[in-house]
């Protein structure tokens, strides 16, 4: 019978960024829920986490930061460290979208996205890998990617090029460390009810444009992302590297 104490968080540390709202708090909560942890890395607060983590007796550490520029990460890890120890879980969750015609998409806007979607995650993942090869104690990333790190989308050319990335990203630091005993990997999670996606569930065509290509039928919700985020996040998925699952619905299968 396979021991379900491998699902198991109890005694970790994780870190999620964009833990505000939407994915980032349902990531934070299933972890909170799981036993672990939590730190949450937003630009504005994240209260209600923090409420709703502390509603059920979990432990929630919030870090405000703004994600758009590298600079902060030597205060994020300092602040991590502070508030329970050693990071044992980086979830790279914060992002964000600009919808425009690919032919009015300013450089300015491009540089946004980029940032914030590839660049910061990167140099997120190498801060703390670079602790837990200094340890030796291993640790798990996970990186949000999206169904538009397979295909091309429409008017959001930036957002597709830095989710495509994010695959090929966690391809590449797993070939590199998942023989210190880190699990580099991504969720790839389908339509989900978001704020990203507020203005494509408000326009009603769109909307039933793509819950018809959803055989799940309906939007996802942030609670549908908690099973992938504990198990790869968990000793379940210790010889699980380089992959990026996806929580779509069905979304890839039509």
């Amino acid at each position: 019978m396979t021991n379900l104490t491998m699902f198991s968080l109890e005694g970790k540390t994780a870190l999620v960024t964009g833990a505000n709202t939407g994915l980032g708090q349902g990531i934070c909560l299933a972890y909170a829920k799981a036993g672990a942890n939590v730190i949450g890395v937003a630009r504005r607060s994240c209260q209600e986490t923090a409420d709703k983590i502390a509603a059920f007796g979990g432990s929630f550490k919030e870090i405000i930061a703004d994600l758009s520029d590298t600079s902060v990460i030597p205060k994020i890890a300092e602040e991590a460290d502070k508030a329970f120890g050693r990071v044992d879980i980086l979830v790279n969750n914060a992002g964000i979208i600009k919808r425009c015609d690919a032919a009015d998409v300013t450089e300015e806007d491009w540089d946004a996205v980029i940032n914030i979607n590839e660049k910061m995650v990167f140099f997120l993942c190498q801060t703390f890998a670079k602790k837990w090869l200094a340890d030796q104690k291993g640790g798990k990333i996970i990186n949000i990617a999206s169904m538009l790190s397979y295909q091309g989308g429409i008017r959001v050319p930036a957002y597709t090029s830095s989710k495509s990335a994010i695959i090929g990203l966690t391809r590449g630091l797993a070939n590199e460390w998942a023989r210190h005993n880190i699990n580099v990997n991504a969720i790839a999670p389908g339509y989900m009810e978001t704020n990203n996606t507020q203005n494509l569930r408000s326009d009603e065509q769109r909307s039933e444009e793509i819950l018809s290509r959803i055989p799940a039928g309906r939007w996802g919700t942030p609670e549908d992302i908690a099973g992938a985020a504990i198990f790869l996040a968990s000793d379940a998925a210790a010889y699980v590297h380089g992959f990026t699952l996806a929580v779509d619905g069905g979304w890839l299968a039509r």
